[in-house]
């Protein structure tokens, strides 16, 4: 009976062995799947149960596969570690891509049928687009007024600096001129002039610095924080978003491409943060200088929110890139004012803004000044699609000229909060286009003719930003991200036309 039952055991224990040594053959093959069947997950320990769990099972079988510890099949080549707190732009998503609508081509084509003078477009896709917008500038050109605190500027008086030039040059109807050589002279000059102080600008709730340099001239220091490819992060709210160095340059570049002329001249360049910046410093801002564990060089300055030992600008080991964008004229003689945009965002977590709960603002709007003028209401639809195409959306004023009264542009300042999630096109930006069914005809023709082709706008914008010494200062998902906005637009007004409405108010040709 004993014998029996040691022979029974035997064989049990080789039967157990011998399932034992099958398992362990054929599991790394069951879990090459990425989402096994439930009665397979049943095998597996409980453990094993999340994906992360079931990816490390599947790495410890197969280690032996795998030529370095580093790569797996469950990472992407070249793909780096997230840092903390932010989104990271991902090699396979840098494609390029071609973008069009049936809508938008049935409305071009319909339009070229129905006003073949405003909208040939048959010949809009074969000029080169500079010559569209010599075209445009010829026919719309208008002569406005300087600022009245330079008397001297029409007759060529004044300083000799390229800062000096561009500030006389600001007009009624511009911020400069677009063959003014003075502007080109200026970013090279913030590039390489020797910065003689810097000091602090009180306000706001990030770090900035006023930047002076030895010909006088200054510039806003805004600098970089994260790497190009770190993006703003799905849950954060655009008014806790940090600012990007790289959006100030961007926007710059894209303002000038789109003809607007609305920014002031902004430049990359790379800081020595012991001699040019600590060494220049007052003491109250060169006592937040420490040295990081990385022992790289930091600083953090005062501000309302992000001015700590946790949030510190650092240095690789003691260089930082920045942007800087130059100043305008001082108040006495380029005096401001500051406009609350009707489409103003709440600010709020937990509320909305009027015009993101009701779509009857611009009914509103449009019936009192100054926006029931020649040009206010087309230049605000203009900022809107130019903050749309960057992705802004902290747009809460804006500012004018007071010595050119209503009939002038709107400044688009502070573009920081710019180009922070390549992927997302928040078209809520769109809603004075949308809800007053409203575009300036000069800039129509400019989105059409980047839609045509044969080049993007995209394409445009990448070779302008490699001027900078920064470069490159987009990465391609954000340059992307344009042409596909550019769509988007035109499909609005494809929309608005599709109510009914007459061409020539949706349309409006305002001569700007």
């Amino acid at each position: 009976m004993k014998l029996k039952y040691r022979v029974l055991g035997s064989i049990l224990g080789l039967s157990f062995i011998g399932t034992c040594m099958y398992l362990l053959n054929t599991l790394p093959r069951i879990i090459e799947y990425t989402k096994p069947s439930p009665h397979i997950r049943k095998l597996i320990p409980r453990i094993v149960d999340t994906e992360a769990h079931f990816s490390a099972l599947r790495k410890r079988l197969n280690k032996s596969n795998y030529t370095s510890d580093e790569f797996s099949p469950e990472t992407v080549e070249g793909e780096r570690a997230q840092p903390a707190g932010r989104e990271v732009i991902k090699a396979h998503d840098q494609k390029p891509e071609k973008f069009s609508d049936d809508a938008v081509d049935d409305m071009l084509k319909k339009l070229g049928r129905t006003h073949p003078k405003m909208f040939d477009m048959e010949e809009l896709r074969v000029t080169p687009y500079e010559s569209v917008l010599w075209n445009i500038k010829k026919r719309n050109h208008k002569k406005g007024i300087y600022l009245p605190g330079y008397t001297d500027s029409e007759n060529g008086g004044g300083g000799s600096a390229n800062w000096e030039k561009y500030q006389r040059g600001i007009n009624q109807y511009f911020m400069y001129e677009p063959d003014d050589p003075a502007v080109d002279g200026l970013m090279a000059d913030m590039e390489q002039e020797t910065v003689i102080d810097v000091e602090q600008k009180d306000g706001g709730t990030q770090l900035k610095l006023i930047i002076t340099f030895q010909d006088e001239g200054q510039a806003l220091f805004k600098p970089m924080r994260f790497p190009r490819e770190v993006e703003t992060l799905p849950n954060h709210f655009y008014f806790s978003d940090y600012e990007r160095h790289y959006a100030e340059i961007g926007a710059f570049h894209l303002d000038r491409i789109l003809a607007f002329y609305r920014v002031p001249p902004v430049a990359g360049r790379r800081f020595n943060m012991t001699y040019e910046i600590k060494r220049l410093a007052d003491r109250k801002l060169a006592k937040t200088f420490f040295i990081s564990p990385a022992n790289n060089v930091c600083f953090h300055g005062s501000c309302s929110y992000y001015c700590d030992t946790g949030h510190a600008i650092c240095g690789n080991p003691d260089t930082v890139e920045a942007s800087l964008a130059t100043f305008l004229p001082p108040e006495k003689i380029g005096r401001r004012k500051t406009w609350r945009n009707p489409w103003k965002r709440s600010y709020s977590k937990h509320r909305k803004a009027y015009w993101e709960v009701y779509d009857d603002l611009c009914d509103k709007v449009r019936t009192k000044p100054p926006y029931n003028n020649e040009r206010r209401l087309q230049d605000l639809i203009d900022m809107h699609i130019f903050d749309f195409l960057t992705g802004n959306l902290d747009r809460h004023h804006y500012e004018t000229f007071r010595d050119f009264g209503n009939v002038t542009f709107h400044m688009h300042l502070d573009n920081g909060r710019a180009f922070g999630k390549s992927h997302k096109d928040d078209l809520s930006i769109l809603a004075p286009l949308y809800q007053c069914c409203v575009i300036r005809y000069s800039t129509f023709i400019k989105l059409s003719k980047f839609y045509l082709g044969p080049e993007k706008l995209s394409n445009s914008l990448r070779k302008s930003l490699n001027k900078d010494s920064l470069r490159p200062i987009l990465l391609e998902p954000h340059l992307i991200a344009l042409d596909r906005r550019v769509v988007l637009i035109l499909k609005e007004i494809a929309k608005c036309l599709e109510k009914g409405i007459e061409v020539e108010n949706v349309i409006v040709d305002d001569f700007f």
